[in-house]
Protein backbone atom coordinates (compact mmCIF):
# COMPACT_ATOMS: atom_id res chain seq x y z
CA UNK A 1 0.00 0.00 0.00
CA UNK A 2 2.55 2.26 1.11
CA UNK A 3 4.44 1.79 -2.45
CA UNK A 4 1.38 2.72 -4.63
CA UNK A 5 1.03 6.15 -2.64
CA UNK A 6 4.56 6.84 -3.01
CA UNK A 7 4.05 6.18 -6.59
CA UNK A 8 1.04 8.13 -6.75
CA UNK A 9 2.87 11.03 -5.32
CA UNK A 10 6.24 10.59 -7.78
CA UNK A 11 3.39 10.67 -10.47
CA UNK A 12 1.80 13.97 -9.66
CA UNK A 13 4.94 15.85 -8.92
CA UNK A 14 6.35 15.12 -12.00
CA UNK A 15 2.99 15.91 -13.41
CA UNK A 16 2.34 19.00 -12.16
CA UNK A 17 6.04 20.06 -13.80
CA UNK A 18 5.42 17.85 -17.33
CA UNK A 19 2.02 16.75 -17.65
CA UNK A 20 1.16 19.59 -19.61
CA UNK A 21 3.77 19.08 -22.08
CA UNK A 22 4.02 15.77 -22.99
CA UNK A 23 2.59 12.36 -22.39
CA UNK A 24 0.07 13.59 -20.28
CA UNK A 25 -2.77 10.69 -20.87
CA UNK A 26 -0.20 7.94 -19.99
CA UNK A 27 0.56 9.83 -16.59
CA UNK A 28 -2.74 10.43 -15.93
CA UNK A 29 -3.81 6.54 -16.45
CA UNK A 30 -0.89 5.69 -14.19
CA UNK A 31 -2.56 8.17 -10.96
CA UNK A 32 -6.06 6.67 -11.88
CA UNK A 33 -5.16 2.99 -11.68
CA UNK A 34 -2.89 3.82 -8.47
CA UNK A 35 -5.97 5.57 -6.71
CA UNK A 36 -8.43 2.69 -8.12
CA UNK A 37 -6.43 0.30 -6.23
CA UNK A 38 -5.70 2.50 -3.00
CA UNK A 39 -9.22 3.61 -2.74
CA UNK A 40 -10.47 -0.19 -2.80
CA UNK A 41 -8.53 -1.23 0.03
CA UNK A 42 -9.57 1.86 2.03
CA UNK A 43 -13.13 2.03 1.42
CA UNK A 44 -15.70 -1.34 2.61
CA UNK A 45 -18.19 -1.08 -0.80
CA UNK A 46 -20.13 -3.64 1.06
CA UNK A 47 -21.50 -0.81 3.43
CA UNK A 48 -22.50 2.88 3.49
CA UNK A 49 -21.15 3.57 7.53
CA UNK A 50 -17.60 3.97 8.14
CA UNK A 51 -16.10 2.53 11.37
CA UNK A 52 -14.80 5.67 13.62
CA UNK A 53 -11.21 5.01 13.61
CA UNK A 54 -10.83 4.42 9.39
CA UNK A 55 -9.79 6.82 7.14
CA UNK A 56 -11.22 7.47 4.03
CA UNK A 57 -9.10 9.82 1.16
CA UNK A 58 -11.36 11.61 -1.27
CA UNK A 59 -10.12 12.14 -4.15
CA UNK A 60 -10.80 15.76 -5.83
CA UNK A 61 -9.85 17.17 -8.89
CA UNK A 62 -9.75 20.48 -10.95
CA UNK A 63 -7.95 22.54 -14.02
CA UNK A 64 -6.90 25.83 -11.46
CA UNK A 65 -3.61 27.00 -10.96
CA UNK A 66 -2.45 28.14 -7.13
CA UNK A 67 -3.23 31.62 -8.11
CA UNK A 68 -6.75 30.97 -8.82
CA UNK A 69 -9.46 31.90 -6.07
CA UNK A 70 -10.76 28.62 -6.62
CA UNK A 71 -7.94 26.82 -6.00
CA UNK A 72 -7.38 28.76 -2.62
CA UNK A 73 -11.14 27.59 -1.61
CA UNK A 74 -10.85 23.96 -2.34
CA UNK A 75 -7.57 23.93 -0.20
CA UNK A 76 -9.82 25.17 2.48
CA UNK A 77 -12.65 23.01 1.68
CA UNK A 78 -10.11 19.69 1.93
CA UNK A 79 -9.03 21.46 5.40
CA UNK A 80 -12.13 22.05 6.81
CA UNK A 81 -13.91 18.58 6.01
CA UNK A 82 -10.27 16.62 8.09
CA UNK A 83 -11.18 19.21 10.79
CA UNK A 84 -14.82 18.69 11.05
CA UNK A 85 -14.48 14.81 10.72
CA UNK A 86 -11.71 14.48 13.18
CA UNK A 87 -9.69 12.96 10.36
CA UNK A 88 -11.91 10.26 9.15
CA UNK A 89 -11.75 11.69 6.13
CA UNK A 90 -9.04 13.13 3.89
CA UNK A 91 -9.26 14.63 0.30
CA UNK A 92 -5.96 14.70 -1.95
CA UNK A 93 -6.72 17.70 -4.59
CA UNK A 94 -5.23 17.12 -7.99
CA UNK A 95 -4.95 20.87 -9.30
CA UNK A 96 -3.72 22.49 -12.73
CA UNK A 97 -5.60 20.00 -14.73
CA UNK A 98 -3.12 17.00 -13.93
CA UNK A 99 -6.38 14.61 -14.44
CA UNK A 100 -7.91 15.94 -17.60
CA UNK A 101 -10.16 18.51 -18.54
CA UNK A 102 -13.52 19.31 -17.03
CA UNK A 103 -16.02 17.12 -18.93
CA UNK A 104 -13.63 14.49 -18.74
CA UNK A 105 -13.27 14.56 -14.94
CA UNK A 106 -17.05 15.04 -14.63
CA UNK A 107 -17.31 11.61 -16.64
CA UNK A 108 -14.85 10.31 -14.27
CA UNK A 109 -16.48 11.53 -11.04
CA UNK A 110 -19.87 9.84 -12.97
CA UNK A 111 -18.24 6.56 -12.95
CA UNK A 112 -16.91 6.58 -9.43
CA UNK A 113 -13.04 6.62 -10.64
CA UNK A 114 -12.43 10.51 -9.24
CA UNK A 115 -14.51 11.39 -5.95
CA UNK A 116 -15.07 14.90 -6.61
CA UNK A 117 -14.56 17.70 -8.98
CA UNK A 118 -14.90 21.33 -9.29
CA UNK A 119 -16.77 22.37 -12.73
CA UNK A 120 -18.16 25.12 -14.43
CA UNK A 121 -21.80 25.64 -14.72
CA UNK A 122 -21.69 24.91 -18.17
CA UNK A 123 -20.33 21.67 -18.17
CA UNK A 124 -22.85 20.50 -15.14
CA UNK A 125 -25.51 21.28 -17.93
CA UNK A 126 -24.26 18.45 -20.26
CA UNK A 127 -24.73 16.10 -17.22
CA UNK A 128 -28.11 17.70 -16.58
CA UNK A 129 -29.91 19.88 -18.81
CA UNK A 130 -31.75 21.76 -15.57
CA UNK A 131 -28.00 23.49 -14.94
CA UNK A 132 -28.50 25.51 -18.46
CA UNK A 133 -30.76 27.85 -16.71
CA UNK A 134 -27.19 29.59 -15.73
CA UNK A 135 -26.13 29.84 -19.19
CA UNK A 136 -28.96 31.84 -19.97
CA UNK A 137 -28.29 36.01 -20.78
CA UNK A 138 -29.59 38.70 -18.12
CA UNK A 139 -31.47 36.52 -15.77
CA UNK A 140 -29.58 38.17 -12.98
CA UNK A 141 -29.86 41.51 -12.12
CA UNK A 142 -26.72 41.59 -9.95
CA UNK A 143 -24.55 40.09 -7.82
CA UNK A 144 -26.61 39.93 -4.82
CA UNK A 145 -29.78 38.86 -6.94
CA UNK A 146 -27.39 35.60 -7.96
CA UNK A 147 -26.13 34.73 -4.39
CA UNK A 148 -29.44 34.99 -2.97
CA UNK A 149 -30.91 32.64 -5.61
CA UNK A 150 -28.01 30.49 -5.07
CA UNK A 151 -29.04 30.11 -1.26
CA UNK A 152 -32.71 28.82 -2.26
CA UNK A 153 -34.39 25.96 -1.98
CA UNK A 154 -34.54 25.44 -5.74
CA UNK A 155 -30.96 24.71 -6.01
CA UNK A 156 -30.79 22.80 -3.20
CA UNK A 157 -33.04 20.35 -5.05
CA UNK A 158 -31.29 21.22 -8.06
CA UNK A 159 -28.24 19.19 -6.33
CA UNK A 160 -30.04 16.66 -4.92
CA UNK A 161 -31.68 15.83 -8.94
CA UNK A 162 -27.97 14.77 -10.24
CA UNK A 163 -28.65 12.21 -8.47
CA UNK A 164 -29.87 10.66 -11.33
CA UNK A 165 -26.91 11.48 -13.41
CA UNK A 166 -24.99 9.01 -10.16
CA UNK A 167 -23.51 12.83 -9.17
CA UNK A 168 -23.79 14.51 -5.67
CA UNK A 169 -23.86 19.04 -5.64
CA UNK A 170 -22.53 20.15 -2.24
CA UNK A 171 -21.88 23.86 -3.05
CA UNK A 172 -21.05 26.74 -5.52
CA UNK A 173 -18.54 29.00 -6.00
CA UNK A 174 -18.77 32.44 -7.55
CA UNK A 175 -17.14 32.50 -10.88
CA UNK A 176 -18.61 35.93 -11.67
CA UNK A 177 -19.90 38.13 -14.50
CA UNK A 178 -19.17 37.83 -17.80
CA UNK A 179 -19.21 41.31 -19.85
CA UNK A 180 -17.87 42.03 -23.17
CA UNK A 181 -13.91 43.72 -24.01
CA UNK A 182 -12.67 44.61 -27.11
CA UNK A 183 -9.61 45.56 -28.45
CA UNK A 184 -10.76 49.49 -29.41
CA UNK A 185 -14.48 49.70 -29.60
CA UNK A 186 -16.59 50.75 -27.27
CA UNK A 187 -19.60 48.94 -26.42
CA UNK A 188 -22.64 50.86 -25.21
CA UNK A 189 -25.57 49.70 -26.89
CA UNK A 190 -26.46 46.06 -28.51
CA UNK A 191 -26.02 48.03 -32.34
CA UNK A 192 -22.14 48.62 -31.23
CA UNK A 193 -21.69 44.64 -31.46
CA UNK A 194 -23.03 44.27 -34.89
CA UNK A 195 -20.41 42.22 -36.94
CA UNK A 196 -18.31 42.47 -34.53
CA UNK A 197 -16.27 39.11 -33.93
CA UNK A 198 -16.66 37.99 -30.40
CA UNK A 199 -14.91 35.19 -28.43
CA UNK A 200 -17.08 32.87 -27.25
CA UNK A 201 -17.02 29.34 -25.18
CA UNK A 202 -17.98 26.58 -27.22
CA UNK A 203 -21.37 26.52 -25.74
CA UNK A 204 -24.87 26.37 -27.83
CA UNK A 205 -26.53 29.60 -25.56
CA UNK A 206 -22.96 31.33 -25.64
CA UNK A 207 -23.66 31.09 -29.37
CA UNK A 208 -26.80 31.90 -29.77
CA UNK A 209 -26.69 35.17 -27.31
CA UNK A 210 -24.24 36.52 -29.96
CA UNK A 211 -26.14 35.68 -32.47
CA UNK A 212 -29.52 37.86 -31.10
CA UNK A 213 -27.51 40.90 -29.89
CA UNK A 214 -25.86 40.86 -33.75
CA UNK A 215 -22.63 39.76 -32.65
CA UNK A 216 -20.39 36.62 -34.89
CA UNK A 217 -19.61 34.34 -31.74
CA UNK A 218 -16.20 33.15 -32.82
CA UNK A 219 -15.45 29.98 -30.56
CA UNK A 220 -11.97 29.28 -29.48
CA UNK A 221 -10.27 27.76 -26.50
CA UNK A 222 -9.54 30.70 -23.69
CA UNK A 223 -5.41 30.25 -24.16
CA UNK A 224 -5.81 31.39 -28.15
CA UNK A 225 -7.52 34.95 -27.50
CA UNK A 226 -4.91 36.99 -26.05
CA UNK A 227 -2.76 36.59 -29.44
CA UNK A 228 -6.12 36.52 -31.69
CA UNK A 229 -7.10 40.18 -30.06
CA UNK A 230 -3.51 41.11 -30.83
CA UNK A 231 -3.83 39.97 -34.65
CA UNK A 232 -7.04 40.82 -35.02
CA UNK A 233 -8.63 37.11 -35.60
CA UNK A 234 -11.30 38.59 -33.36
CA UNK A 235 -12.42 42.18 -32.02
CA UNK A 236 -13.31 41.13 -28.40
CA UNK A 237 -14.06 38.36 -26.15
CA UNK A 238 -16.18 38.15 -23.13
CA UNK A 239 -15.50 37.41 -19.46
CA UNK A 240 -15.07 39.00 -15.59
CA UNK A 241 -12.70 41.65 -15.14
CA UNK A 242 -9.94 38.92 -14.13
CA UNK A 243 -9.13 38.11 -17.39
CA UNK A 244 -7.36 41.08 -18.17
CA UNK A 245 -5.21 40.40 -15.75
CA UNK A 246 -4.53 37.41 -14.86
CA UNK A 247 -4.38 36.30 -18.37
CA UNK A 248 -2.84 39.74 -19.39
CA UNK A 249 -5.66 40.73 -21.91
CA UNK A 250 -6.08 43.77 -20.56
CA UNK A 251 -2.39 44.37 -22.66
CA UNK A 252 -4.45 43.63 -25.97
CA UNK A 253 -7.80 44.33 -24.93
CA UNK A 254 -8.43 48.49 -23.97
CA UNK A 255 -12.33 48.80 -23.95
CA UNK A 256 -14.55 46.63 -21.06
CA UNK A 257 -18.26 47.24 -20.83
CA UNK A 258 -19.89 46.08 -18.52
CA UNK A 259 -22.89 44.57 -18.79
CA UNK A 260 -22.59 41.53 -16.74
CA UNK A 261 -24.48 38.93 -19.64
CA UNK A 262 -24.21 35.62 -17.74
CA UNK A 263 -23.21 34.80 -14.40
CA UNK A 264 -22.03 30.95 -14.84
CA UNK A 265 -20.72 29.40 -11.60
CA UNK A 266 -18.63 26.88 -10.41
CA UNK A 267 -20.04 23.91 -8.66
CA UNK A 268 -18.27 21.21 -6.73
CA UNK A 269 -19.71 17.83 -7.48
CA UNK A 270 -19.33 14.50 -5.82
CA UNK A 271 -19.80 10.94 -6.82
CA UNK A 272 -23.26 9.33 -5.02
CA UNK A 273 -21.27 6.69 -4.75
CA UNK A 274 -18.56 8.29 -2.97
CA UNK A 275 -21.34 9.95 -0.91
CA UNK A 276 -22.81 7.17 0.10
CA UNK A 277 -19.76 5.59 1.55
CA UNK A 278 -19.59 8.09 4.23
CA UNK A 279 -21.43 8.16 7.22
CA UNK A 280 -24.45 10.50 8.12
CA UNK A 281 -21.91 13.09 10.09
CA UNK A 282 -19.03 13.42 7.50
CA UNK A 283 -22.01 13.75 4.31
CA UNK A 284 -23.03 16.56 7.00
CA UNK A 285 -19.36 17.61 7.61
CA UNK A 286 -19.06 18.01 3.60
CA UNK A 287 -22.00 20.01 3.20
CA UNK A 288 -20.74 22.63 6.06
CA UNK A 289 -17.53 22.80 4.76
CA UNK A 290 -18.86 23.54 1.55
CA UNK A 291 -20.68 26.29 3.09
CA UNK A 292 -18.15 27.71 4.82
CA UNK A 293 -16.26 27.85 1.90
CA UNK A 294 -18.64 29.45 -0.30
CA UNK A 295 -18.91 32.56 1.77
CA UNK A 296 -15.05 32.91 1.87
CA UNK A 297 -14.45 32.33 -1.70
CA UNK A 298 -17.57 35.00 -2.86
CA UNK A 299 -15.24 37.75 -0.35
CA UNK A 300 -12.10 36.94 -2.56
CA UNK A 301 -14.13 37.07 -5.52
CA UNK A 302 -15.23 40.48 -4.77
CA UNK A 303 -11.93 41.65 -3.54
CA UNK A 304 -9.89 40.10 -6.83
CA UNK A 305 -12.83 41.73 -9.09
CA UNK A 306 -11.86 45.07 -7.31
CA UNK A 307 -7.98 44.91 -7.44
CA UNK A 308 -8.05 43.47 -11.49
CA UNK A 309 -10.37 46.67 -12.52
CA UNK A 310 -7.89 48.83 -10.77
CA UNK A 311 -4.94 47.06 -12.06
CA UNK A 312 -6.33 47.37 -15.49
CA UNK A 313 -7.13 51.29 -15.21
CA UNK A 314 -3.69 52.02 -13.70
CA UNK A 315 -1.64 49.85 -15.57
CA UNK A 316 -3.20 48.63 -18.64
CA UNK A 317 -4.84 51.79 -19.79
CA UNK A 318 -8.39 49.78 -19.87
CA UNK A 319 -11.02 52.19 -19.73
CA UNK A 320 -14.27 51.03 -18.32
CA UNK A 321 -18.18 51.35 -19.19
CA UNK A 322 -21.08 50.79 -17.43
CA UNK A 323 -24.00 49.61 -19.14
CA UNK A 324 -27.83 49.57 -19.30
CA UNK A 325 -28.87 46.53 -19.36
CA UNK A 326 -32.43 46.61 -20.55
CA UNK A 327 -31.99 46.93 -24.42
CA UNK A 328 -29.58 44.19 -24.18
CA UNK A 329 -32.42 42.14 -22.44
CA UNK A 330 -35.31 42.83 -25.02
CA UNK A 331 -32.52 41.26 -27.62
CA UNK A 332 -32.70 38.06 -25.99
CA UNK A 333 -36.08 38.01 -24.22
CA UNK A 334 -37.05 35.11 -27.71
CA UNK A 335 -34.30 33.11 -27.02
CA UNK A 336 -35.09 32.64 -23.30
CA UNK A 337 -38.50 32.41 -24.15
CA UNK A 338 -37.79 29.55 -26.79
CA UNK A 339 -36.04 27.57 -23.68
CA UNK A 340 -38.41 28.24 -21.13
CA UNK A 341 -41.76 26.85 -23.58
CA UNK A 342 -39.69 23.67 -24.76
CA UNK A 343 -38.89 22.80 -20.89
CA UNK A 344 -41.37 22.98 -18.22
CA UNK A 345 -38.46 22.69 -15.59
CA UNK A 346 -36.38 25.64 -16.87
CA UNK A 347 -39.24 27.92 -16.64
CA UNK A 348 -39.96 26.74 -13.04
CA UNK A 349 -36.35 27.43 -11.97
CA UNK A 350 -37.00 30.91 -14.19
CA UNK A 351 -39.85 31.69 -12.21
CA UNK A 352 -38.02 31.08 -8.97
CA UNK A 353 -35.22 33.61 -10.51
CA UNK A 354 -37.82 36.15 -10.47
CA UNK A 355 -39.18 35.86 -8.14
CA UNK A 356 -35.83 37.24 -5.98
CA UNK A 357 -35.39 40.11 -8.14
Amino acid sequence: MQLLMNSVERGYMMGRRQLLKSNSAVWALIVLVLLGACSAENVSSTSSEVSANETQTLTLAHIHNDASPVYQSLEEFADKVEEKTDGSVKIKIYGEGVLGGETKVMELVQNGVIDMTKVNGGVVSNFDEKFSVFTLPYIFQNSDHFREFMNTDTVRDMYKGLEEAQLRGITYYDAGARSFYTADKKIETPEDLKGLKIRVMNDVTSIETMEKLGATPTPMAATEVYTSLQQGIIDGAESSPIALTDANHGEVAKQFSIDEHTRIPDFLIMSDDSWDKLSELEQQALIEAGQETTKDHNERWDEMIAESKEQAKEEMGVEFHELDQTPFRKKVEPLIEERRESNPELDRILEDVELKE
